[in-house]
C-alpha cells in the first residue's frame, strides 16, 4: 500500500516539474508558431508511465502520457525522453525514436526538444505491449541505443 502511494506522489511531483519545464519553455519559445499549453485537468496518475534505463553511462528516462487536446503532437500519447549524466541533463543530443506496435508494424520519428525533454506523438491506444526504442547521438559524435516496453507489464 505504501509503495502505491509513494509511486503516485512521485508521479505527481514529476508532473509538476514537467509542467514547470514546459511552461518555462513556452515563455521563451514558440515552436512552429503554435502555442504549446497543457490542460492538466484530465491528467490521470494511474495512466502515466515512467521508466529509467542506463544506456552507455547515461540515465535515460522514458515517459508516456495520454495526449491532451492542448498537448497533442501527432498521436494519442506523447512519448518523452530525457537524457542525464551524473545528475545533469545532457544537451545537444539528436534523438530518433521508434515504436514497434503489438501487431509488429513500426514507426520512427525524430523527437523535438521541449525544455529538458524530447517529445513525439505516437498512437499507443492498441492493446498489448509496444516496444519503445531510442537512438541518440551525443555531441561527442557517439551513438547510443536502448529501449523499454510500454506498458511495462
Amino acid at each position: 500500500m505504501g509503495k502505491i502511494v509513494h509511486k503516485k506522489v512521485s508521479m505527481l511531483v514529476f508532473c509538476l516539474v514537467l509542467i514547470g519545464n514546459v511552461q518555462a519553455k513556452e515563455d521563451t519559445h514558440n515552436h512552429d508558431q503554435t502555442n504549446h499549453t497543457m490542460d492538466h485537468s484530465s491528467l490521470d496518475l494511474d495512466q502515466m508511465f515512467l521508466e529509467k534505463r542506463q544506456i552507455d553511462g547515461y540515465d535515460v528516462s522514458f515517459h508516456v502520457m495520454e495526449a491532451t487536446k492542448s498537448m497533442h503532437h501527432g498521436g494519442s500519447h506523447n512519448v518523452m525522453i530525457k537524457i542525464e549524466q551524473k545528475g545533469k541533463v545532457v544537451g545537444g543530443a539528436k534523438i530518433n525514436s521508434k515504436i514497434i506496435y503489438p501487431d509488429g508494424k513500426s514507426e520512427s520519428k525524430m523527437l523535438m526538444k521541449m525544455g529538458d525533454w524530447y517529445m513525439a506523438g505516437y498512437d499507443l491506444k492498441s492493446k498489448g505491449r509496444h516496444q519503445m526504442m531510442v537512438l541518440f547521438k551525443t555531441t561527442d559524435g557517439k551513438k547510443h541505443k536502448g529501449g523499454v516496453y510500454y506498458p511495462a507489464k
